[in-house]
């Protein structure tokens, strides 16, 4: 009986340690918040499109995988990310300090500055001048952040409304629900010129930062990193990147290999 119930738990423990893992190791499945333009996004058909995700599609091919992008809660994203729902987090993915204390990051790919977008008629033209004023902010950004690390900035303020997406928030702006709008300029200024939005972004920086892609902070997650990172490198070399970037961007804006 005894060699029959350790039987058991040995079982019962080699499901728990697999059971955790990929059904389908054959898969790249890239996390991300699909309301967030040019990077990704889901257009009126349903498809998920954008810069991060042409450069992720073409990462898995080169790989062998294939590609899959699945939105997330962006402010789960970790516990997506280490529950093995995804492989990584690719999306405008700010790398930090605490970030990169629970996950493994690649280095930059791209360039951000943390910005106030506000109504052109607001008559805010500096940070300054948003004292006393309502601002609005993604929930579990960098932005978000942002905010939190210029003191003077997040004490001046009359409140900070938090919302589920950049976009959603945005739409807030122009009829007026917020003052301001703490949000990524690449975002924010592609949004802003296809929509023809009556917005613009102050000059003045709250951060500027790097875009990084996350991914498990195990072995497993170590490999695909740098399996990633070297794939990027290579489509880079070879003016995959640029063709990508000039796509979404009208110009190669990519810091890989610069």
């Amino acid at each position: 009986m005894k060699k029959i119930i350790l039987a058991v738990l040995a079982a019962m423990s080699l499901f728990a340690v697999t059971g955790c893992k990929k059904a389908d190791a054959g898969k790249f499945v890239l996390g991300l918040d699909a309301s967030f333009p040019p990077l990704g996004f889901t257009e009126a058909n349903g498809d998920i499109v954008g810069y991060d995700i042409d450069l992720g599609k073409e990462v898995a091919k080169r790989l062998g995988l294939t590609f899959e992008a699945k939105p997330i809660n962006w402010e789960a994203k970790e516990m997506e990310l280490n529950s093995h729902s995804i492989d990584c987090i690719w999306n405008g993915f700010t790398i930090t300090e605490d970030r990169k204390a629970a996950m493994s990051f690649t280095e930059a790919y791209l360039n951000n500055d943390q910005v106030l977008v506000v109504r052109k008629d607001s008559g805010i033209k500096t940070l300054a001048d948003a004292a006393g004023k309502v601002i609005g902010v993604q929930a579990g950004s960098s932005a978000e952040e942002a905010i939190n690390d210029n003191a003077d900035f997040a004490n001046s303020l009359k409140k900070l409304v938090s919302y589920e997406e950049n976009l959603t928030a945005l739409t807030d702006l122009e009829v007026g629900g917020v003052d301001g709008v703490v949000m990524d300029s690449v975002v924010a200024e592609y949004t802003i010129k296809t929509g023809k939005l009556p917005l613009v972004c102050l000059e003045e920086s709250l951060a500027k930062e790097g875009y990084g892609i996350g991914f498990r902070k195990d072995a497993d997650g170590a490999k695909l990193r740098d399996q990633v990172w070297a794939t990027l490198e290579e489509m880079a070399k070879d003016g995959t990147i640029a063709k990508i970037s000039n796509k979404w961007f009208d110009k190669d804006i990519s810091v890989i290999n610069k």
